[in-house]
């Protein structure tokens, strides 16, 4: 694109992220950007961005990875939504609200390369997944293969059915940052018993951004009759893929992480042949029926929040996953090559886009990671967060779309001098 064309489309893209969201004609439509902007390293373009946000300029957020803000296009629509419920709730949500599931569904089945009638929306991660845990029917003796770097509450959850149902957890536990995906399937491979009925894999790690090989131990699984259930909560509308082509059986994400939908927003993925055999979490009037929407029978629910998640989606959509992710990526290896020669700095995460995307992780010799985390917040307003989990102990830094390499800059400031005070 020109410079002329640039800024002309810079100043037009400005004012309609400035207009209220119900100055649009639609006000879910938002126009995609030209196929021919490479807007990586465009710091105009991403602040831009940044102004589509709420966020606070007093205090660099670099803990995306927990939850990350919604743009003003999406409060906006959970505002409205919600006002329209309180004008008559029974009606407006039930008979009004409801029916926009549909189409919110499949603009989600679109972002992730499946059917519609293979998505249920509910409202987490934790949720989703734990559907799936509790409503296999596995039997005692059955084996599980998990890893030591998974999410707590999936943890749990296959605890609390090794303890009420005598299944069997055989454990994995790997020593990253690694770019040898071989090396991963076949750990995944060799704890494969006669038993083994499932592989559970969390596709992006979440304490320091590891990005698993999820299509090549999906073929190895199925190769061998294992079923692989996906938790894909920080992969969603961050890394590029789609579940169709990873090919696993079963997938959880939230949206308000990385779609920056609504908070209490999450999406489960069943493959259609599937899904009658898993029983729902909360009582269906037919448990083991083939529809997806077994899985929504959560009682009352926001539906202000629910339909916000269509806005999300547009605005993600507006950047596009692509381009969103080379960003993300090029944000991560900003901040690392810049502190890559501080004395007794280390790194958790790989630096190659095949091995991970906005998640980086570090530690300082002999710094303890919630001193590192601290200094930063106290001295020089950067938010992070400490890890201490397994044998990882370090920071983890997690930029967003919003995030300036000047707001980086802060935070490698920060670290530098923290090294130099010791």
């Amino acid at each position: 694109m020109h410079s002329q064309q640039r800024r002309k489309f810079l100043t037009q893209f400005s004012a309609l992220l400035a207009a209220p969201l119900w100055a649009h004609s639609s006000p879910a439509r938002i126009p995609s950007l030209p196929e021919d902007l490479d807007v990586t390293r465009d710091e105009d373009f991403w602040h831009q961005i940044k102004q589509a946000y709420s966020v606070s300029p007093t205090l660099v957020n670099l803990n995306n990875g927990g939850v990350c803000p919604q743009p003003r296009t999406v409060q906006e629509a959970v505002e409205h939504y919600n006002r329209l419920s309180n004008e008559t709730p029974s009606y407006y949500m039930w008979r009004i609200l409801d029916k926009g599931r549909e189409p919110i569904r499949r603009k989600l089945a679109v972002l992730a390369g499946a059917s519609p009638e293979e998505i249920a929306i509910d409202r987490n991660a934790s949720e989703a997944l734990e559907t799936v845990i509790f409503g296999l029917s596995l039997q005692r003796g059955d084996e599980v293969i998990l890893t030591k770097q998974d999410y707590p509450n999936m943890i749990n959850a296959w605890k609390q059915r090794e303890h009420r149902d005598g299944v069997v957890l055989r454990w994995l536990d790997f020593d990253l940052p690694t770019e040898d995906p071989e090396m991963v399937v076949s750990r995944f491979r060799d704890a494969i018993t006669p038993r083994t009925k499932i592989i559970h894999l969390t596709h992006l790690i979440n304490w320091c951004g590891q990005l698993m090989p999820a299509r090549d131990i999906c073929t190895m699984a199925h190769e061998r009759g294992v079923e692989v259930v996906l938790d894909a909560a920080h992969s969603f509308a961050h890394i590029p893929f789609s579940f169709s082509d990873l090919g696993c059986d079963y997938a959880g994400t939230s949206l308000h992480k990385w779609l920056c939908a609504p908070y209490g927003t999450g999406m489960l993925y069943v493959k259609k042949e599937r899904i009658a055999g898993l029983y729902p979490l909360f009582g269906s009037p037919d448990p083991m029926a083939d529809d997806i929407r077994k899985f929504e029978h959560l009682g009352t629910r926001s539906f202000a929040t629910e339909q916000g998640i269509g806005h999300a989606v547009d605005f993600h959509n507006m950047i596009g996953t692509d381009r969103k992710f080379r960003r993300l990526h090029y944000l991560k290896n900003y901040w690392m090559d810049a502190l890559q020669d501080v004395p007794g700095i280390s790194f958790g995460t790989s630096r190659h886009p095949d091995f991970g995307g906005a998640i980086g992780f570090f530690s300082l010799e002999s710094v303890e990671p919630g001193k590192i985390a601290s200094t930063l917040l106290n001295k020089h307003r950067v938010h992070t967060v400490a890890i201490n989990w397994e044998h990882l102990h370090g920071v983890r830094v997690t930029p967003n779309v919003y995030t300036l390499t000047s707001d980086l800059d802060v935070f490698i400031d920060g670290v530098k001098r923290l090294v130099a005070e010791q």
